[in-house]
């Protein structure tokens, strides 16, 4: 019942005036990227079709969403964004379920649900036709299936304790077909399909897996538990964490392979031999091969032009606690109406919610005391997924990066504040005047963000304001 709620309250959150607002009516910020390229991918099937700039710079899944709304709703903001508004709701739905079965607390999971409504990051994103946050439900829903295949894994380890079995090896006993993790593979295929972020999350969640394989072994009294994963768990681990993930992307690219008119789609024997030593490769693989070559030397030379940074620029050590917003749509003057003043202002600014991502430094640093004094398993399930939308960043500061690139962080940062609150919820065994205070705390701290999202919302989504009313939203100096 609790999910049902809350992502019924997602639904009108995130759907309520989503046409609103536009740039004359047309796309905002980036929407004008990938909102014609959704559209040609509606009126050609299923593939963007952009050759005079060959600016097609990430893969095919989210724009054919987007474009799936465009079918529905028109070639209008509310077709536009309609399949961003649906990921953000599921995207709620998905972090109540995971913190729930993490925690056994419906209570906690209802927490985390009403934290990430509230969260201005996956607010915005999720009413705009961008595709950060098709990448954040992906990885997130892949994450979840991991957490599913942990306590299967569990459930299956003491049936074979139960039956005095677990001994027959030194290695411990095979585990059969995993089907969520195949699950967590699809999703994570999809993910890359989405943006080759993706990518880094198969190698931060195979690490997990890994780990949290060796962790069911020993606990359920395998001798040789590290022995035993590698070479019970690995091989398939590969077969279902890359093998399934690199299939699934390619079948994402099916448009593109069966396209006449496709980006370098039949570059073969023209830009590219066809024999050398890959030449038993087929050619639509070298001539995608090809493209995504293109597609890299775009990403890698999309570099920060030397005194003269593009003005919402950020690099990844100011995303954790949101210092540099982006500031998506924005109008003023006596053109602009509806706040009861001569001249009004109507902006969208994407920015998390102050008191949810200023306490990240904090939360991150408990969570990682958790995961390795504590050990404690939730803790570094939600580090694992929030590294991984994170760290990666690092390696080519000179990219130009913007605060959108956060939005998977998101949910990974709920998830982790929500654990702590139920630290400070204390056990269900806890004393009475224990969990009395918790509550109150937990209950104080939640009404917060809540208040403080009902404040920021009038620059989360255009209405009209004063001046005045503004400059009170802009709290630091690096959001104006």
């Amino acid at each position: 019942m609790v999910t049902l709620v809350l992502t019924a309250i997602a639904a009108f959150t995130r759907f309520y005036r989503l046409g609103s607002p536009t740039d004359g009516g047309t796309p905002i910020f980036d929407e004008k990227h990938y909102v014609p390229q959704a559209h040609q991918a509606l009126t050609n099937g299923g593939l963007e079709d952009n050759p005079g700039y060959e600016l097609v710079v990430h893969p095919p899944v989210a724009k054919q969403l987007i474009a799936a709304g465009e079918w529905i709703f028109g070639y209008n903001a509310v077709g536009w964004r309609f399949a961003s508004a649906v990921a953000g709701v599921v995207l709620v739905l998905l972090v109540v379920r995971i913190v729930r079965r993490m925690t056994r607390s419906t209570l906690l999971g209802g927490v985390a649900g009403i934290l990430l409504i509230c969260d201005g990051m996956s607010f915005v994103s999720s009413r705009v036709g961008m595709l950060d946050i098709f990448l954040a439900l992906f990885v997130v829903a892949a994450l979840g299936c991991l957490v599913v295949d942990r306590d299967q894994v569990r459930a299956r380890m003491r049936t074979v304790v139960e039956q005095g079995r677990i001994g027959d090896s030194p290695w411990g006993p095979r585990l059969g077909v995993r089907w969520w993790r195949l699950g967590a593979g699809v999703m994570l295929g999809i993910s890359c399909g989405t943006k080759w972020n993706g990518a880094f999350f198969i190698v931060f969640y195979g690490l997990l897996c890994v780990g949290m394989d060796v962790a069911a072994r020993r606990s359920a009294g395998v001798q040789r538990p590290w022995v035993g994963t590698l070479v019970r768990d690995v091989g398939p681990a590969l077969y279902a964490l890359v093998a399934i993930p690199l299939l699934v992307y390619l079948a994402t690219w099916w448009a593109w392979f069966g396209s006449e008119t496709g980006i370098d789609r039949w570059v073969v024997g023209q830009k590219v031999g066809t024999g050398g030593p890959f030449g038993f490769v087929p050619d639509a693989l070298r001539a995608l091969w090809y493209y995504s070559g293109h597609v890299l030397s775009f990403h890698s030379n999309l570099v920060t032009p030397a005194g003269s940074p593009h003005p919402y620029e950020s690099k990844p050590w100011t995303w954790p606690m949101g210092l540099r917003p982006m500031l998506y749509a924005y109008s003023a003057g006596p053109d602009v109406s509806g706040c009861g003043a001569a001249s009004c202002v109507s902006a969208v600014m994407l920015v998390g919610t102050p008191a949810l991502w200023w306490l990240a430094l904090p939360v991150l640093a408990w969570s990682l005391w958790r995961a390795v004094f504590g050990r404690d398993w939730r803790y570094s399930v939600v580090l694992v997924g929030y590294g991984a939308a994170f760290l990666p960043w690092f390696t080519n500061l000179d990219r130009q990066m913007y605060f959108f690139y956060a939005m998977a962080m998101a949910p990974f940062l709920v998830m982790a504040v929500t654990l702590v609150l139920g630290d400070v919820l204390g056990r269900a065994r806890a004393g009475l005047e224990r969990r009395r205070t918790g509550l109150l705390v937990v209950c104080l701290y939640v009404g917060l963000v809540v208040a403080n999202f009902a404040w920021l919302y009038p620059i989360l989504t255009g209405v009209p304001i004063t001046e005045s009313h503004w400059q009170n939203e802009l709290w630091l100096p690096s959001w104006r």
